[in-house]
């Protein structure tokens, strides 16, 4: 710390000597922590001197020790924010590489640095999905097991209360209370870990570089855009199967300005977003000429995780008529990092399709008042077209009021399985749309998940966002009925796709050197190869518009799902009601796209 202080004040050789002193008294103490602060302050101090590749020596032994540390901690939480406590130094290493790039620009520093890129994102998600294929909870005491699914249904009723009925407890115990069942959830997460033959011998893995990811994950058809938004200045690097390019980005928030403004925008219904051809032309004219008609497969960072890369503008005018979407050219794939789906591929490789084709859960019952309760058999309710919208909203809309029936989604239900034989689906609705239905371990005979209801997003505690299902039962007894991230964890599926048609199933809380802590997570640790999720609060006429058209290119024309999402995006731009982003961009494809549904 004194070394740091003279190096603020700008004597560097007394902050060397200092650095000097504490780097071996870290090491004899087996401070490893302290050890890789101190080399830290050495390649901060280098950088500033000009000294590169010192510096670059002295940040990768910093980040050496850090993978070290981090795999070292069991509790996936812990591990979570330790790596985002560091990732400053992941920072760092990106500029030196990207600095020596422009240095040495044939030595492939900047591949180095897309390296450095993967091995600082979505690390905790990478560790998931390889513990989600080594099945870590195989051979754990099962009163481990059973008390983690007691604890998980506490922690879904707690909050049901808080949500649905804030005033039925003092809110701030009820906060205590879900905080003493989520802390000891952790320790749980901890116990059957150490319990585990399968995690005792479970190897994470490592992030791709570039070549790996050049082999592993595109083909000759999909460019790779991967962005790395920083303080001073950001990076976007354009790979494809031949080669490596990138370039320098404006800094963080001068990015985050528009792309909010673009969001803003877009859900203000704006057919054209003013703003979009300004984000555009920051985010894409370095590339835009070298893409072809490719698929592009995003790997954003910061908020541009949640910008509809669709939706961007790849023509000048700004008005109607000149406005042309990027999905007009292109197939959009969107994926958490480049080696989330290098792991994907391998855990479904080899596995046994799932012997039947669609499961739908739509239409729950959500109020006391419902109607349904005075029917005694269920009848398709007619639904009436007025220009309300109403949204398939998230539960922060709904704090202290009932949630509203979605009327549309009963026909988007209909509408998909009539295009299925009756003996390969299953349909959900009304009092059966329940979270009994949700969690029934048969959803795994199923290629095609899908979930028709509202959303649930809770930023600052993300495994607390989810899903709703009927509130009650057909005698009127309220129940349990939200499906939690946590909750999803402990799901089992085969399935190829996974459809959120919800609100705000594509987002959450935003985790340095983690990215969005989603529903998406839940879904592919459950064993979805593909997930459909949503940005932003979606109108239930539209969405159920565009479920349906989805899924008839799905099922009746063979379309890939992610192909399908473009093609039914293409004709909602035609459509003179829902031509507006707010309508056809709100929905994102994550995961696999190389192939179809399995074949029977």
């Amino acid at each position: 710390n004194i070394g740091r202080v003279y190096d603020d004040l700008g004597d560097k050789q007394q902050a060397l000597d200092y650095y000097n002193q504490s780097l071996p008294l870290s090491r004899q103490v087996g401070d490893k922590a302290g050890e890789a602060t101190t080399l830290g302050n050495f390649a901060l101090l280098k950088h500033r001197q000009g000294n590169l590749t010192e510096a670059l020596t002295d940040i990768e032994s910093v980040i050496a020790i850090i993978e070290e540390l981090r795999t070292k901690i069991i509790s996936q939480d812990l591990r979570t924010s330790y790596f985002a406590s560091v990732y400053d130094y992941y920072e760092v290493y990106i500029y030196l590489l990207m600095e020596l790039h422009q240095q040495n620009p044939n030595q492939d520093y900047d591949a180095k640095a897309l390296h450095a890129s993967e091995r600082g994102r979505a690390r905790s998600l990478l560790d998931i999905l390889a513990e989600s294929g080594a099945d870590i909870k195989k051979g754990v005491d099962p009163q481990l097991l059973a008390r983690e699914k007691s604890l998980l249904q506490q922690l879904s009723a707690l909050d049901q209360t808080r949500q649905l009925n804030p005033g039925e407890r003092n809110f701030d115990e009820l906060n205590q209370e879900i905080e003493a069942v989520r802390r000891e959830l952790r320790n749980l997460e901890v116990e059957i870990k150490r319990n585990s033959p399968q995690y005792a011998n479970l190897n994470y893995p490592s992030p791709l570089t570039a070549s790996e990811i050049q082999q592993k994950v595109l083909d000759d058809e999909t460019v790779l855009l991967v962005y790395s938004l920083g303080s001073d200045r950001s990076f976007l690097w354009l790979v494809s199967t031949t080669e490596v390019k990138s370039y320098q980005l404006p800094k963080r928030s001068e990015i985050e300005v528009l792309a909010t403004s673009f969001l803003e925008e877009i859900q203000s219904l704006a057919v054209v977003p003013p703003s979009g051809e300004k984000l555009s032309q920051m985010l894409l004219s370095p590339v835009i000429n070298q893409l072809g008609n490719k698929r592009l497969v995003i790997v954003g960072d910061g908020i541009l995780q949640t910008v509809p890369f669709a939706a961007l503008p790849i023509s000048q005018g700004g008005t109607e008529e000149s406005y042309k979407p990027l999905i007009v050219q292109h197939e959009i794939v969107n994926l958490p990092s480049a080696s989330s789906l290098a792991i994907l591929r391998e855990q479904v490789q080899g596995r046994t399709p799932a012997p039947k084709k669609v499961v739908v859960i739509a239409d729950p019952v959500f109020e006391e008042n419902d109607p349904r309760f005075q029917i005694a058999s269920s009848t398709k309710t007619e639904t009436n077209e007025v220009n309300t919208i109403v949204l398939r909203q998230s539960l922060e809309d709904f704090l202290g009021k009932s949630f509203g029936r979605l009327q549309h989604t009963r026909q988007e239900a209909e509408v998909i399985l009539a295009l299925v034989p009756d003996n390969l689906e299953r349909l959900a609705l009304d009092f059966n749309a329940n979270r009994n239905t949700a969690t029934d371990s048969n959803l795994s005979q199923y290629q095609i998940v899908h979930f028709a209801t509202h959303g649930l997003l809770n930023e600052s505690q993300p495994e607390l966002s989810g899903l709703v299902f009927s509130l009650y039962d057909e005698q009127g007894t309220e129940k349990a009925g939200f499906l939690q991230l946590s909750d999803i964890f402990n799901l089992t599926l085969s399935a190829d796709l996974v459809v959120l048609s919800a609100c705000q199933t594509g987002i959450g809380q935003n985790i340095r050197g983690e990215g969005l802590v989603s529903l998406t997570r839940g879904f592919m640790y459950a064993g979805a190869e593909r997930v459909v999720v949503s940005l932003w609060a979606v109108a239930d006429n539209s969405t159920s518009e565009l479920m349906q058209n989805y899924y008839r290119k799905i099922l009746e024309t063979g379309s890939n799902p992610a192909t399908a999402m473009r093609e039914v995006q293409l004709e909602m731009i035609q459509s003179n009601n829902y031509n507006a982003p707010y309508y056809w961009a709100a929905f994102v494809f994550q995961g696999e796209w190389k192939t179809g549904l399995s074949t029977r």
